[in-house]
């Protein structure tokens, strides 16, 4: 790699870091977890940088398939201890914002690891049925089917009257920075 496109690379890096580490935490919802696919994302697109056309389309679709991954890795494979992880004590400032996306990210955290990666490309990233499951290498139907049960569990967890689809384009459920 040239002078160039490392220059080009660790300003990409810098700018796009919270945004992936966000992505792949609400994704798999574990930091360490999160952190471990980014780094093994951005390490294959150190490889890739120059045969990258859009490098952040790149990121965001392999960093959601790399936390899938993380969370469908055995247990016996991880490297954990009783000690390494600490539940996150939730926070609560008192402003309905803060608590409502506390709210809906716990929702989250209880789906299904597919279910959650296509609730999340598809309402915080904003992509199609289509793309969804390009990124997920899954058929179109298999999308579809994730979102409606997805939406069902979330609607049955936090008990609510009208479509969450509605609720996520008030901007209730915001990427985690």
């Amino acid at each position: 790699m040239n002078t160039n496109d490392e220059a080009a690379f660790r300003e990409f890096v810098t700018a796009q870091m919270d945004q992936l580490r966000g992505l792949a935490y609400l994704t798999c919802g574990d930091w360490q977890l999160a952190e471990d696919a980014v780094c093994t994302v951005l390490a294959k697109l150190y490889a890739r940088w120059r045969r990258v056309d859009r490098p952040d389309s790149y990121a965001r679709t392999m960093v959601v398939r790399a936390a899938v991954d993380e969370v469908r890795r055995p247990w016996w494979r991880r490297e954990r201890t009783a000690g390494n992880t600490l539940p996150e004590p939730p926070v609560r400032d008192g402003t309905p914002a803060v608590v409502d996306r506390l709210t809906v990210l716990g929702a989250l955290q209880e789906l299904p690891i597919q279910q959650r990666a296509v609730l999340v490309l598809r309402y915080l990233e904003g992509r199609t049925v289509q793309e969804t499951a390009e990124a997920l290498r899954c058929p179109e139907g298999t999308v579809k089917t994730n979102t409606a049960r997805g939406l069902a569990r979330l609607r049955e967890r936090l008990d609510v009257a009208e479509p969450l689809d509605t609720v996520a384009g008030r901007g209730h459920i915001e990427r985690a920075s």
